[in-house]
């Protein structure tokens, strides 16, 4: 997500006590944005292509034309001659799903708080369950960004969770070779936005340098009572492992807030996270709950713009799942 909708998801925020000023999309709404193809089609061009200038996807030429020789790249460029269409270069690129059932599984993901498994996109959409896999995986690029660049003022809220699956639950032959994947999140209590990040260990230089990354030095920091965190500057605890959960402002209610909505979505809505693949559910997460406050067309053009230079092609996502595979092997040697 850019910066300027990121910008607009804070200010909304700030200045709305609850989130009942939304403005929704019901499904008969959606519909009739999207009628055909060719409707969804135009609406992709106007959030990826702002203001309406068209630019070469290879070489940035504004000189372009609309050829309409080959309808799956219907637009040329002047200068390198190059072929192309919306879809070119980002999440979409040489998919065969029409615009139109991408658009509708942008809307699912956006009004779907604890996300959208890829059987009932398969559902849905009428398409196969391994080309709604590919399209879920896709679509959670366009979130990786949603954090942005600027570090928090605070104060903050840090604090990590665990998700794998039960050991109690494993053959013999298979216990201990696939542990609990940490995840690392902080929450900015003024903005409400979360950065969180899957982490192969919580040891202190980890779980510092992913602060030390994220929030400003000067800030005022909470966390439990982990020792990982003991050396941050500014810095309060709470102790949950004798029962003490808040004391005064000290607390991590909003980071457990977060931390329960994936894990509904891990029990309800997907029953598995892999860990090769985790960090993109973390930031799909992350990314729907930072613009939560939009209206739900800014919320869709949000996931859209993201979808700009975040090609994956089938071949990377799978090879990303090998080596997470290898590595657990080799950790588990």
């Amino acid at each position: 997500m850019n910066d300027d909708l990121l910008g607009k998801a804070l200010a909304a925020t700030a200045s709305a006590p609850g989130r009942s000023e939304r403005i929704g999309i019901s499904i008969i709404e959606l519909f009739e944005m999207f009628p055909d193809d060719e409707a969804a089609r135009k609406w992709f061009e106007s959030v990826l292509w702002a203001g309406g200038q068209r630019t070469c996807p290879y070489c940035g030429s504004p000189d372009t034309a609309w050829e309409g020789s080959k309808p799956s790249v219907p637009y040329r460029c002047i200068i390198c001659h190059g072929h192309f269409s919306v879809k070119t270069g980002t999440v979409m690129h040489r998919s065969k799903i029409g615009y139109r059932k991408w658009a509708i599984a942008i809307y699912m993901f956006a009004t779907s708080l604890k996300g959208v498994s890829s059987m009932k996109i398969h559902r849905e959409l009428h398409i196969t369950q391994k080309s709604a896999w590919f399209m879920v995986q896709r679509l959670r690029e366009a979130w990786k960004d949603t954090a942005g660049a600027e570090k928090m003022d605070g104060p903050v809220e840090i604090d990590e969770a665990f998700f794998g699956g039960s050991e109690s639950n494993k053959h013999a032959g298979k216990k201990g070779l696939a542990k609990k994947t940490a995840v690392v999140g902080v929450k900015d209590r003024t903005t409400k936005r979360i950065v969180a990040r899957p982490v192969p260990e919580t040891t202190k230089a980890r779980l510092e340098n992913f602060v030390e990354a994220h929030v400003d030095a000067d800030a005022k920091k909470y966390t439990d009572e982990n020792s990982a965190y003991s050396g941050l500057s500014n810095h309060e605890s709470v102790k949950h492992g004798v029962g003490e959960y808040v004391r005064g402002q000290a607390h991590t209610n909003g980071m457990e807030s977060f931390w329960s909505m994936m894990r509904r979505g891990y029990d309800g809505t997907f029953h598995h996270l892999s860990t090769e693949h985790l960090h993109r559910y973390v930031n799909e997460f992350a990314g729907r709950h930072n613009i939560r406050p939009l209206d739900t067309d800014a919320m869709m053009s949000g996931i859209a713009g993201g979808m700009h230079g975040r090609r994956l092609t089938y071949r990377l996502l799978i090879k990303d799942g090998v080596h997470a595979r290898r590595r657990e092997r080799v950790q588990a040697a």
